[in-house]
């Protein structure tokens, strides 16, 4: 978990793993040479539960200097992200990892809830049952507070140095030689959407994603084109035109809990 600055939010996140019903794992928290509150409120808890790790950076790094150092020092066999802002619901870790046994999957992701800073819900996202490499290209289906991969098979992987879409170049890594992702479409956690984020901003995001294609990626130009074609139309179609998204299978309803 990657932490900056972070007081607001941070301690909701840490406690949203600490009620897992899945006990055996541990949570590094790293934090980014925060100058706020952050780092005495993740110590705090950390004093209570002796599964919570703490790493302090000296100095800001970014989401993927953190990301990648919390990975160098993982212990167990699966690898899941979660940042500082976001919720895991109670069955997240339990579902997951059934899931994956069940399945035999290297790499999976699941269905998750978008909500507001004061955590009232908006809207929620579903997934596809699978991703190959090709189709991860047109659409980051994979929302980080639900991506987990087991190291066992595909060892430790990290994050490209890169500002934005770090984790999105990641799960490309992981597919580019052949692994199939799967996909559990229930709602595993709660992704907190946040006007001071850098994620909030559409152009940004994707001049970084047409830079990704280009300069992590290595795509040819055309390819390039045709991708970043693939993305901004899937976007647009998500927003305005959801129902047509919804038939064409850019959009994927939520499978209902029983």
């Amino acid at each position: 978990m990657p932490v900056y600055n972070g007081e607001r939010f941070v301690e909701a996140s840490i406690r949203s793993v600490i009620a897992q019903t899945f006990a055996d794992w541990e949570l590094i928290v790293v934090d980014d040479a925060s100058s706020d509150s952050s780092g005495l409120v993740i110590r705090k808890l950390a004093e209570e539960d002796s599964r919570i790790r703490v790493v302090q950076l000296e100095h800001n790094g970014g989401a993927a200097v953190a990301r990648n150092k919390a990975t160098e020092l993982a212990r167990g066999r699966y690898i899941a992200f979660l940042d500082g802002d976001d919720l895991w619901l109670p069955h997240k870790l339990d579902r997951q990892v059934a899931f994956m046994r069940e399945t035999g999957a290297t790499f999976s992701y699941g269905a998750y809830q978008r909500v507001d800073e004061n955590g009232f819900p908006i809207s929620p996202v579903g997934v596809p049952t699978r991703l190959h490499y090709s189709d991860l290209l047109k659409t980051c289906y994979v929302g980080c507070l639900t991506a987990m991969y087991d190291t066992s098979v595909l060892g430790k992987r990290y994050m490209p140095l890169i500002r934005r879409r770090q984790d999105y170049a990641l799960w490309l890594e992981l597919l580019r030689d052949g692994e199939t992702a799967m996909g559990l479409n229930e709602v595993l956690g709660l992704y907190r959407v946040r006007s001071d984020s850098i994620s909030s901003n559409k152009a940004s995001t994707a001049f970084y994603t047409w830079r990704m294609y280009r300069d992590v990626e290595g795509l040819s130009p055309p390819k390039a084109w045709y991708y970043f074609g693939q993305y901004a139309l899937r976007g647009v179609l998500r927003r305005r035109f959801p129902g047509l998204a919804t038939r064409m299978g850019v959009l994927h309803p939520i499978k209902r809990q029983p």
